[in-house]
């Protein structure tokens, strides 16, 4: 998963540390978001997502080969 977390947070000039602290989180946890090396719960998706005022949908890109089967 590649996220656009850290260019939506550069374009409101937030550091890490001012959107962990939005988003109640530690600054690591927005820096493993911004490398794509964590997959955040539902909430803190959509809290990122409203402090960087976009949606979770534009904020996380998922791979284009994972389908969703039922």
């Amino acid at each position: 998963m590649r996220t656009r977390v850290k260019e939506l947070r550069a374009r409101y000039n937030l550091t890490q540390e001012d959107l962990a602290r939005k988003v109640g989180v530690r600054r690591e946890t927005i820096l493993y978001l911004e490398k794509g090396k964590y997959n955040p719960s539902l909430k803190l998706a959509h809290d990122v997502a409203r402090v960087l005022k976009t949606t979770i949908d534009h904020l996380f890109i998922f791979n284009d080969e994972e389908e969703i089967t039922e």
